[in-house]
């Protein structure tokens, strides 16, 4: 068949094929959960506050949940953990719950959640221990020092591109931590603590899974002696 046999138009073109669906991402628990339970906390503190308190005061909520040496040395040791879900007014919420989605929902899709909550458990300990260290009469609340280990994880792991950027946001940070009313040990003690869990993470899955206990007693240990300076002290 010669070219000029074929019937002249119009013609029907093949349709499109389909756009294949978007993939879902999966949805990270572990990170929705800190989110959501930190503006769930804040709004119930909110809510129970007796009328004509300080803005700048501690809720009844937080008042139980809130990072304190004294308390914690006295058995209240569920504030080294809790004290993540606390927070000083709306904008360190605000801030911290944008910083944490920002970091938080990509890393635990990237690692898995299992490891992510290891990594969330060694940055909130190693934050506690620090401030507990340095400011031990001194409330604490925030997720920042958790969110600052996510960081520090992300700091071993990151690609050299992403790792650059990571750092610009990491030295705006330092300095914020240098304002009156920030805690700077509990930042630098939940970043410090986040790096190893991302050399563990470098490792593979096997040796994750054996580092991730002795990282997470070594962690409890630091929280343990940092809450009880008056064992380790000396005489007088």
């Amino acid at each position: 068949m010669n070219p000029e046999d074929l019937p002249q138009g119009p013609y029907k073109a093949e349709p499109e094929p389909a756009a294949p669906p978007p993939v879902r991402q999966p949805w990270p628990p572990v990170c929705a959960a800190v989110l959501g339970g930190s503006v769930a906390l804040f709004v119930l503190d909110l809510l129970l506050a007796p009328s004509g308190a300080n803005p700048g005061a501690l809720g009844p909520v937080f008042q139980r949940i809130a990072l304190f040496g004294p308390l914690v040395q006295n058995g209240e040791y569920w504030r080294v953990l809790s004290c993540v879900f606390s927070h000083g007014g709306a904008l360190h919420l605000a801030f911290n719950m944008w910083v944490g989605y920002s970091i938080g929902f990509p890393l635990e899709r990237a690692i898995g959640s299992g490891r992510f909550l290891v990594l969330s458990l060694m940055a909130a300990l190693g934050s506690s221990a620090f401030a507990l260290f340095f400011n031990f009469d001194v409330p604490t609340v925030g997720a920042s020092g958790m969110i600052l280990g996510w960081a520090g994880a992300m700091v071993v792991i990151a690609t050299r591109e992403f790792r650059k950027s990571l750092f610009v946001w990491l030295a705006q940070v330092a300095l914020l931590s240098l304002l009156p009313g920030v805690s700077w040990a509990g930042h630098l003690g939940g970043f410090l603590f986040g790096v190893p869990v991302g050399f563990a993470l470098l490792s593979g899955h096997r040796a994750f899974a054996r580092a991730a206990p002795l990282l997470l007693a070594v962690a409890t240990v630091a929280v343990y002696l940092t809450a009880h300076p008056e064992r380790f002290s000396g005489p007088g």
